[in-house]
């Protein structure tokens, strides 16, 4: 487990960590079974962006992203759906990264029941989707991903994504801050959400 991402990774400029996560792998360590994917997709989410959910002070729905970095954030949108966000900047600061879509790895399988799609590219390719596929709830908020041996969530080293194949272009999703270039994904490559 030496090589899931320590704290200090996620301890930084949660726009340069949004970046930097593309091409590491989001490994869920289930009693169903082992999900994993590379991450092709993020969004960063600032302290006072307005799309944020900190962006107004601590509640008791988004204290998690103002705890220790490398933690993770996962909330409920439109009553139904999940999104996975990992905490990122110093302990205090309310922000983290979206992790918006991934490229099936392992567990494949049993993301094609989680999910009732056959096609990988249906897997994967959304917020809510790769939360499905991944098997992660809101029992994995507040998660330390961190802790190596007998973590359950976590992120380990991928290959680093260079400049000429990062491309950086507004958010989507969102109806504030819909301006802010804060959303990252490789480019070319298949699985992100939208282009």
């Amino acid at each position: 487990m030496e090589f899931i991402l320590p704290s200090e990774f996620y301890a930084r400029d949660t726009v340069l960590v949004a970046r930097e996560l593309l091409g590491h792998v989001l490994v869920h360590d289930t009693p169903e079974g082992l999900t994993a994917g590379r991450i092709v997709e993020t969004e960063a989410y600032l302290q006072g962006d307005p799309a944020c959910h900190a962006s107004r002070g601590m509640t008791p729905r988004n204290r998690v992203m103002f705890g220790p970095p490398g933690h993770a954030y996962v909330y409920i949108i439109y009553g139904m759906h999940h999104c996975f966000n990992v905490v990122t900047a110093r302990e205090g600061v309310g922000e983290a990264v979206l992790i918006r879509a991934l490229e099936p790895l392992e567990g494949i399988p049993l993301m094609q029941v989680r999910r009732g799609k056959e096609k990988l590219k249906d897997l994967c390719r959304g917020p809510a989707m790769l939360v499905q596929a991944m098997g992660i709830s809101r029992n994995n908020n507040g998660e330390d991903m961190v802790v190596g041996v007998g973590g359950r969530l976590f992120v380990c080293r991928g290959e680093a994504v260079g400049e000429d194949d990062l491309v950086t272009t507004t958010r989507v999703g969102i109806n504030q801050g819909v301006e802010l270039p804060l959303r990252f994904y490789i480019k070319g490559d298949n699985y992100i959400s939208r282009k």
